[in-house]
């Protein structure tokens, strides 16, 4: 199989990490996943087996996976590994590729809103406090600048006279229904979109993404057609914030990919990986390689059955 590293120039001193796990064991599973799976009266293997029947019974999404893949210079298996990991650990998959589509015009009749406090995020962001952001024409850089101003100011203080919540960005201004919330095939929250709808325009050329039009937004996460680059744009910045900051080529790891889709900011645990090793090699220690979560575990564990049918 072509593993494909498209668009990134991976520098001589890019050490490779090879496939598989790191961990002979999985990590731990967080409580609030298994608690999620208990209550819907099945278990992980049971969930992992219902997402493979649905890769594995539709060509079309095969296909699907295949293209955006080439699109963005990947391996298809990341997304692949994406998706398993997500309706896995987070939600179930529906039996059919056509659920999805249901359930992103159903979305389409909603009145939704980015807000909190009856403050729009488009406002909201408008804020001086925000000022160092303005001139950021870059949609990843630009919500990456916001979230870390959020994180800055705001999180857990008290601005203005209104509370703000010790959450994250995302959590507070972006899931209008509930807290945790992600959506689609690929459970992208509308954060992760709206960071790389730049690069989606770019390559796929699709609609830039306007949070002052959140159905726009949720149409585009929750409709497969649209939602699969976007997917691929996650991971695609994983894989090229691993080569350029920490100089590891992850490409060849689905499970580390998948690892970085389900915990997030790779550039900022790219750059702490990069800090960790150079003390350790002032401490004449080998580098630690960047290692699979029990999301990514998985992938990797499953991954000769998930190659066969690509």
């Amino acid at each position: 199989m072509v593993i494909f590293v498209g668009g990134v120039s991976c520098a001589a001193a890019a050490t490779l990490v090879p496939p598989g796990n790191r961990s002979a064991e999985q990590p731990g599973v967080p409580g609030a996943s298994t608690k999620r799976t208990t209550a819907g009266n099945t278990t992980f293997e049971a969930k992992y087996r219902k997402v493979y029947s649905l890769l594995k019974d539709d060509k079309s999404l095969r296909s699907k996976i295949s293209q955006a893949a080439a699109a963005y210079g990947i391996d298809p298996l990341h997304i692949v590994g994406a998706i398993v990991g997500e309706h896995t650990y987070n939600v179930d998959a529906y039996d059919r590729l056509q659920t999805y589509y249901v359930k992103a015009i159903a979305y389409l009749s909603s009145s939704l809103t980015f807000r909190y406090e009856g403050e729009d995020v488009s406002d909201f962001v408008k804020r001086p406090q925000f000022s160092e952001c303005t001139k950021i024409s870059s949609s990843y850089e630009l919500w990456s600048c916001r979230e870390t101003v959020w994180n800055r100011s705001f999180r857990g203080k008290t601005v203005d006279g209104i509370s703000f919540p010790n959450d994250r960005f995302s959590a507070t201004f972006f899931q209008p229904f509930y807290a945790g919330q992600t959506f689609g095939l690929g459970q992208l929250n509308p954060l992760t979109a709206l960071q790389m709808s730049d690069l989606v325009h770019d390559v796929s050329g699709l609609p830039k993404l306007d949070p002052s039009r959140p159905n726009q937004v949720y149409e585009t996460i929750m409709d497969p057609d649209l939602t699969l680059p976007y997917v691929a744009a996650a991971l695609k910045k994983s894989i090229d914030a691993y080569n350029k900051i920490a100089g590891f080529d992850i490409s060849q790891n689905p499970g580390v990919t998948a690892t970085l889709y389900n915990v997030g900011n790779p550039e900022d645990r790219a750059r702490a990986l990069r800090s960790e090793n150079r003390k350790r090699k002032a401490q004449g220690l080998s580098p630690r390689l960047p290692e699979e979560n029990y999301y990514g575990w998985l992938v990797n564990e499953k991954l000769p059955e998930l190659k066969a049918l690509f």
